[in-house]
């Protein structure tokens, strides 16, 4: 290879993982240029390597390839991909061609570039495709494009492939406009695509018999020249797509009935009607806040955010620090277990009818056996049930020292109230992006309408559940030191969310603590609103919190003074005294009586 010709594929390389970049707005993204790596990791992108390429062709589908990457990065959501996800593996690979597709039509509109490289690609993927002998998955693809690009059926298609159109047109029509209408948004388009595959009937059937090809090729590598067993596998596989073919044919409409019942049994659950109460309650605490789209927000547990490898790592990370305060973290977790153990000394009521057997009063049991009063039960103690809720701040400003301290403190109290059967729960709140995101890009798109409300993408982070042991949560707590996570912080919505949170629990007294370092940012958002819109909205949420609900809300400022927010609140200069303070705070309030009206 010439160094003109070397220095042609470095041109081109850049020019592809600068592309690659821009459309995903990952300016950190790592594009390596090699087959057999995958794209599970949302910080790498693995494109076909080309130095071997022959052709110009190759190089436009290598563009194509890249250009669907990239956009998958952009605008698919693995957490709400995951989630809706059906079984069977027929079924999973006709779920990730429509997702594909959606993301293709996105990009398609927004870019002319993207829309020319896709068209092409799938064009020369399919010139010679008549459909005659296509699997169903590739008939459905092709069918899936119609619809949602609104292209001219090819002249050279097979009559089996009409039929099979006509059928689908006939039975899931509705369907199909449906899913034209939530191209942008993945959650309503997923689910609508998952009920498709259901109603398709793929998933009872596909495992068994992908299973059975999968055997068959195992057989086929063994014995190559073995003719028999490569004819029954073919017969096999037509009969599985004639059986899929047929149900289709006898599909019935079911989607949006199921839509409709649903509905209806949500409306009969009280538990379901009181928490849209709640909900209700919440939303009309600041009725001049709005957002522009919640299509883009997430909910997340800290587990999907990474990796399991690299969950391991970052919560060694976390021990590391640990290990340089360990004195000072075992006087607090001491300090507080003595302050709750001491209130927790076990009293019983004795000589009960029903309970547990009072192993004292086994004599009196024999002597006479009929004698009711030998059972003994456990006096109620306030405290035990309680739910400790830890809202953490996962702002860009908490990044160093706060956040490692923030965590340390969470784990470590994590771990005392459980030893104390109080329930922890453990919450982180930022945003996907800086300075907006998908939301901003769809403001933009729709013109720029002044007073758009909040401009960017909510990432609400689950670190630990109040169900999930400390040992399962542990290496959750890391994820806090990851690098890029920490960005912008939108409090008044958090304290939304950490409501709603509460509000579906059981226990009898809440006690909600909020770490923060000051007063809600958001570049996107404040510079096409007010300067103070999130913080009237914050203080508002704060307000009724304190006044109207059931839940004892207490906050700690980090370097900055959070009482103008919140009524109990402590500012702390050095993030050393953080747990300290935490401590004395949860102490204080087990230690007084619950004095809240509850409304």
């Amino acid at each position: 290879m010439s160094e003109k010709q070397k220095s042609l594929i470095e041109e081109f390389k850049l020019a592809i993982s600068s592309t690659v970049k821009s459309i995903a707005d990952l300016k950190n993204l790592n594009v390596i240029f090699d087959n057999n790596k995958n794209n599970d990791n949302d910080e790498v992108i693995s494109l076909p390597n080309f130095e071997k390429f022959t052709k110009k062709r190759d190089f436009y589908n290598l563009r194509a390839v890249a250009d669907l990457e990239a956009l998958k990065l952009k605008f698919t959501d693995t957490t709400i991909y995951k989630k809706n996800e059906p079984k069977g593996n027929l079924s999973k690979r006709i779920y990730k061609i429509a997702e594909n597709i959606r993301v293709e039509k996105i990009g398609s509109d927004k870019f002319k570039g993207i829309k020319k490289n896709l068209s092409y690609y799938f064009e020369e993927r399919t010139k010679d495709n008549d459909h005659k002998n296509s699997s169903t998955e590739e008939k459905f693809e092709y069918y899936l494009r119609l619809n949602i690009f609104k292209d001219k059926i090819k002249n050279n298609i097979d009559k089996n492939f009409i039929n099979f159109k006509k059928n689908l047109d006939k039975k899931l029509k509705k369907n199909f406009e449906d899913l034209n209408k939530n191209i942008l948004h993945q959650e309503k388009f997923n689910a609508l695509v998952n009920k498709i595959i259901s109603n398709l009937d793929l998933e009872d059937n596909t495992d068994v018999n992908d299973n059975k090809n999968e055997s068959s090729k195992d057989q086929n590598s063994k014995n190559l020249e073995n003719s028999k067993t490569e004819n029954s596998q073919k017969d096999e596989k037509e009969n599985k797509e004639m059986a899929i073919d047929t149900s289709i044919s006898d599909l019935e409409i079911t989607a949006d009935d199921n839509d409709k019942n649903q509905e209806e049994i949500d409306l009969d659950n009280p538990t379901e009607a009181g928490e849209r109460k709640r909900e209700k309650n919440i939303r009309i605490v600041d009725e001049n806040y709005k957002f522009y789209t919640s299509e883009f927000d997430e909910i997340i547990k800290a587990e999907d955010l990474e990796s399991e490898e690299e969950l391991i790592r970052l919560r060694q990370n976390l021990d590391q620090q640990l290990l340089q305060l360990k004195n000072f973290i075992s006087k607090l977790a001491n300090k507080l277990q003595r302050k709750l153990m001491a209130k927790q000394n076990r009293t019983w009521d004795f000589d009960l009818e029903e309970g547990i057997l009072d192993t004292s009063k086994l004599t009196r049991i024999i002597i006479d056996p009929y004698n009711s009063l030998s059972f003994k039960k456990e006096k109620d103690m306030e405290f035990k049930d309680t739910l400790v809720t830890i809202l953490i701040d996962n702002s860009g400003s908490m990044r160093g020292k706060p956040i490692s301290v923030a965590a340390i403190c969470a784990d470590i109290l994590s771990r005392t109230l459980e030893r104390c059967m109080v329930k922890v729960e453990i919450l982180g709140f930022t945003t996907k992006h800086w300075k907006g995101g998908s939301s901003r890009d769809l403001w933009m798109k729709n013109d720029k309408p002044s007073l758009p409300g909040r401009l960017n993408d909510l990432r609400h982070i689950v670190y630990k559940s109040a169900d999930m042991p400390w040992r399962q949560a542990k290496k959750n707590m890391g994820l806090m030191l990851k690098e890029g996570l920490l960005k912008e912080n939108i409090d008044g919505e958090a304290l939304k969310w950490a409501y709603k949170c509460m509000s579906k629990r059981k226990e009898e007294r809440k006690i909600l603590m909020v770490i923060s370092d000051g007063a809600p940012v958001d570049d996107s958002t404040l510079s096409t609103n007010s300067s103070d819109y999130l913080e009237k909205n914050l203080k508002k949420v704060v307000e009724w919190i304190e006044n109207k609900s059931n839940i004892e809300l207490l906050a700690i400022g980090i370097g900055h003074d959070v009482t103008r927010y919140y009524k109990k609140a402590v500012k702390i200069v050095d993030v050393q005294d953080l747990g300290d303070v935490m401590i004395n705070q949860l102490t204080d309030l087990f230690s007084s009586n619950k004095n809240k009206t509850i409304h």
